[in-house]
């Protein structure tokens, strides 16, 4: 099993920056594609910025030029970096971690889950 700890939500102004942190622990080993997503209020789960374990990433097009993921495959952690923030970023973002052989720019992929941080932007 894998468990992942997040931190480094809070409430900014609209136009801030924020950075969140995700540690990972356990089997380690077994993880591939490290990614953020984010749920607001009466909305799905989205996937906001993914990296494989070979650097490649994925960005939701709402976020693109904005925000930046980074890993440290060394200390099992995943940054994520958000820059420019809007009132509509507000949500819980969730590190989370997938499995060897799955695609990092998939959601279903994501089999190990975080317990949130809150971010909340005010205009």
């Amino acid at each position: 099993q894998v468990q992942l700890v997040e931190s480094g939500g809070g409430l900014v102004q609209a136009g801030g920056s924020l950075r969140l942190s995700c540690v990972a622990s356990g089997r380690t080993s077994s993880i591939n594609a490290m990614g953020w997503f984010r749920q607001a209020p009466g909305k799905e789960r989205e996937l906001v910025a993914s990296m494989s374990s070979g650097g490649s990433t994925h960005y939701a097009d709402s976020v693109k030029g904005r925000f930046a993921i980074s890993r440290d495959n060394a200390k099992n952690s995943v940054w994520l970096q958000m820059n420019s923030l809007k009132p509509e970023d507000t949500a819980v973002y969730y590190c989370a971690a997938a499995d060897w052989g799955r695609a990092y720019n998939i959601r279903s992929s994501y089999a190990y889950w975080g317990q949130g941080t809150r971010v909340t932007v005010s205009s």
